[in-house]
Formats: structure tokens, sequence, C-alpha cells
């Protein structure tokens, strides 16, 4: 028992820089205390002393601001930082070096009996607020960024963000295909559509972005597919003319045009906003 609490002891230290002695962390971490009462109220779950179980669990919660239920399964060295809102229900499983930070939730997204919670296997990090809701597993290695929701399973090594979460980096990345198509040119037709990716890089990680992206892409290459239509038609038949594309017109486009030189929420009266005025797009095929 006391080798399992230095070894506790010790992952604190490892993963706490503001952790400063032995008496601070064993006197000072609610994290600790709570998983140390859990150990406990485990151990009388599973022997059957199910209501004791869980008047201790409801102390240790009343006490730390943490509330892990008796029938969760938590691995070694694992560490709650600040910890206060963390939330582990009944079926969750926790792995070895796990690390939770606060506001963290592990829950459930059915009211039926069974394995209703996730799994955390080995080395996983969760960020403050994140919520993992649901009985899939999230493999070895992985990170779940703050106030993430996640709802399904995250591959090992795998990086996950925003609402609902997704995955924006993986421990071993899948091949990129070769892109065929003319970087200078679709700088060219980003620039006629006004879009800059939300001001990211092809190379950030932002899904978002990445399908904008995709779909300029897209574009540039039916264009280019159209083109070279238009090239044979008038091999074919010298009598065949282009069809001109209909112009399109700033007033058209005023309110937009606006608001991307303002800034989103921004007024032509507020002082902080740009006096610039916006630049003519035209598109004329």
């Amino acid at each position: 028992m006391f080798e399992r609490l230095r070894e506790d002891i010790n992952s604190v230290f490892a993963r706490d820089p503001a952790a400063r002695n032995f008496l601070e962390v064993l006197t000072n971490y609610p994290g600790l205390h709570a998983l140390l009462a859990h150990r406990l109220s485990h151990w009388l779950w599973h022997r059957n002393l199910k209501w004791l179980a869980r008047t201790l669990s409801s102390l240790a919660r009343w006490f730390t601001g943490i509330e892990i239920h008796p029938g969760a399964s938590i691995g070694r060295r694992f560490f709650i930082d600040h910890g206060m809102g963390v939330v582990i229900g009944e079926t969750a499983e926790v792995g070895d070096d796990v690390t939770l930070y606060q506001g963290v939730t592990l829950g459930g997204t059915s009211w039926n009996k069974g394995k209703r919670h996730p799994t955390l296997e080995d080395g996983v990090i969760v960020g403050a607020g994140a919520k993992i809701l649901g009985p899939f597993s999230v493999g070895a290695g992985a990170k779940v960024g703050s106030n993430a929701v996640v709802t399904k399973e995250v591959p090992p090594g795998a990086t996950v963000v925003g609402i609902p979460g997704k995955v924006v980096q993986r421990r071993d990345p899948d091949q990129a295909e070769a892109l065929e198509v003319d970087p200078a040119r679709r700088e060219a037709m980003r620039r006629k559509f006004g879009f800059d990716a939300y001001g990211v890089s092809q190379d950030m990680p932002d899904p978002v972005a990445r399908s904008m992206q995709a779909m300029l892409d897209h574009m540039h290459v039916v264009d280019e597919r159209i083109e070279r239509m238009c090239s044979t038609l008038r091999k074919i038949d010298a009598g065949f003319r282009d069809g001109r594309l209909p112009e399109l017109r700033d007033e058209d486009f005023a309110n937009i045009l606006e608001d991307a030189e303002t800034g989103c929420g921004q007024h032509r009266d507020d002082p902080d906003a740009s006096d610039s005025s916006a630049e003519p797009r035209r598109h004329n095929g």
C-alpha cells in the first residue's frame, strides 16, 4: 500500500512543476485525495458493500470537488491536476499514466445497463473542460484538447479538438496524395474569391480550413477541365464561341465586402474599424 502511495506521489512530481515536497503533495492535492478515496470505495464496491462505497465517494466529492464512481476502474499513476468538477462514471476505465485536468467528464450517453462510459488507454491526456461521452476507447497516448466534446473513438497517438471533437494530428499520419494543382493558379483563385481559409495556412491543423481548401482545389480542377473542353470544341467547330460568364457586380456583395474590410462584429462608425475601402472583385470568366 505504501509503495503504491509513493508511486502516486512521484507521478505528481513528474507532471506538476508546482509540487515542492512530499508533505505538500500528500496534504494539499485533492486529485491525490480523490484517488486514495476511490481505491477504498472501489474495494468496497466489489465486495458488495455498495451503499458504503457510494457514501465514501460522496464524502470524497464534498471534500475534493471530484466525483469518481466506485465502479470505475482506475489504473496506476493516475493524476488529476487541480481537479474541481471532474466526473468519472461507473463503467469508465482508465489506464496507466493518464492525466486529467479540471472540469473533465467521462460520461455516458445511454440510460441502459452495461458499458456506458469511455475507456482511456495508457498515457492519455485530457485537457480542462473536455467531455468524453460514450462507450468507446481513446487510444494510448492520445490527447484531447480543452473543452472538446468527444463522442466517437480516438485512434492511438491522435490529438482531438473542437465540438464535436475532430482528429487534427495522428502519430502515423496518412500518406498525402500528390496534388495536381498549380499552386500559383490556386492562389489566384483564392484571391479572386477573397477567401484566406480563416487566416490559416494549409500546413496548420484546422479541419475546416482544410475542407475549404479542398473545395477550392476541386473548383480549380473543374475550371481547367471546362477550358480544355471549350478548346476541343473550337477545334471541332470553327463557329463555336466561348460564352462569357455573367459579371459579378460589387453592389451584389456590398455587405460581404464591408464585413471583410471591417472585420466581423465591427461597423463603419467603430473608431477601431479600418477606413480602407474594399478592392473591387470581378469575375469575367
